[in-house]
């Protein structure tokens, strides 16, 4: 029975979001209260915590304190790095990323972000849309995260208007039109006082609308993977050269999107070999068929030449194959960008050595507008540059495809990463 439990919990559908907001808009307290109220907290944290309050001569518990697990966090009551929480409900895994809201982290929020099918944005009810309202929602739209829900917090010190909140939603809509966001959703909510995030609120009559838990547990997010284009990198060749396997020799990596089945014709590249699935292995087992995010091991009816970096696509419908690369990025390193030098590109898992050419713009994200002229790149800062690689890179465009779109720079001397990039 338990192993069932165990097997169940496995299987359970996965959700993974990030928090983001201004300083003080309360996305740690709203992370505590989604902990505390779906009873995700053991009685030894909150003990702690608990202590924690008293110490600081506050007069109840702060949620916060859950979240902010930075000595500077405690002290400052801020969120400096991206902190990662994990709970779960009856229907769902959950995967938090709590990051922060000073401009100076824009990198960090871009880390967090980058896996999430959902950003939860919070606006402080009594100081409405405020510049990081519209950095964070370009940001959550250069991403592609496919679901956004903006939470209005504070309601209790806007005495709960109905106004207010009618008032910072159509302000919202209003530049929300620019960006390339499919699903917005808004909630009025008090973290501190847990209105409308996992309970509904009696104080708020006039919503209809869902809790904030609700909306997490139920959102459809089946659609947020790509199950038409087929793309497999190969990360590993497996050949145990023993007696029981003394011919065998499997491809091994993690399916970035689409299906794969025994039998289907499939295109290596680069060779532009064709060939066929002879197998798909996991553990001691075989399977008739793959999907995206599954790891396992595929063996070929043909004796092909094929190593790490290459990538196992169906024979029709094939990625980008190119040397000169288009992408937007976010730049993570205090060492500046060098047009014209020279950086590793990892990419799925191939590895090429490639040359910054230009930069064609840099985007001012407190008015989203592009500059041309300015070539100097620094922290934090987001734009869109050219690539030539040293090699082929196998690439869709983000938009299509987040896994095969998505690449990181590495600096050459220092294997920093030093930039996070999404191919147009």
């Amino acid at each position: 029975m338990e192993e069932q439990k165990f097997d169940g919990y496995l299987n359970m559908e996965l959700l993974r979001f990030t928090t983001a907001g201004s300083v003080d808009d309360g996305k740690s307290t709203l992370i505590g209260r989604l902990l505390y109220d779906s009873k995700a907290i053991f009685e030894d944290q909150m003990e702690a915590i608990e202590r924690a309050s008293l110490g600081r001569g506050e007069e109840r518990v702060n949620l916060a304190l859950l979240t902010d697990g930075l000595r500077a966090e405690r002290e400052q009551g801020i969120t400096i790095d991206v902190a990662y929480r994990y709970f779960a409900t009856p229907r769902r895994k959950f995967i938090i990323a709590d990051t922060p809201g000073h401009i100076q982290y824009t990198r960090n929020m871009v880390t967090g972000a980058s896996t999430a099918n959902l950003a939860i944005i919070l606006i402080d009810a009594r100081n409405g849309v405020a510049e990081q309202t519209i950095r964070h929602s370009f940001i959550a739209s250069l991403l592609q995260i496919p679901h956004v829900i903006v939470c209005i917090n504070k309601m209790d010190l806007v005495d709960y208007s109905l106004e207010r909140f009618q008032e910072i939603t159509s302000r919202y809509l209003e530049f929300a039109g620019k960006f390339d966001i499919q699903d917005i959703r808004f909630v009025p909510i008090s973290a501190l006082n847990g209105d409308n995030v996992v309970t509904r609120s009696k104080t708020m009559e006039w919503y209809d609308g869902p809790t904030l838990m609700w909306l997490l547990d139920t959102i459809y997010i089946g659609s947020d993977q790509n199950l038409l284009d087929a793309r497999f990198p190969v990360q590993n060749v497996i050949r145990p050269q023993n007696d029981k396997y003394h011919d065998y020799r499997g491809y091994a990596g993690r399916i970035a999107s689409g299906i794969f089945r025994k039998g289907d014709t499939v295109k290596i590249l680069p060779s532009g070999f064709i060939t066929k699935i002879k197998s798909i292995d996991v553990f001691e087992k075989s399977l008739d068929l793959a999907i995206a995010s599954q790891s396992v091991t595929m063996t070929l009816e043909d004796d092909v030449d094929i190593s790490r970096g290459d990538m196992i696509v169906r024979e029709n419908n094939v990625p980008n194959v190119s040397q000169d690369i288009d992408m937007m990025f976010c730049w993570l390193n205090s060492k500046p960008l060098q047009i014209k030098g020279k950086y590793i590109l990892r990419h799925t898992s191939s590895e090429v050595k490639c040359i910054v050419n230009d930069v064609r713009y840099k985007i001012n994200i407190n008015n989203l507008e592009r500059n041309t002229l300015d070539k100097s790149i620094t922290m934090n800062e987001i734009g869109r540059i050219t690539l030539h690689t040293q090699k082929p890179v196998f690439a869709d465009s983000y938009r299509k495809n987040r896994i095969t779109g998505s690449a990181i720079l590495v600096d050459e001397t220092t294997n920093e990463t030093i930039c996070a990039g999404m191919f147009v």
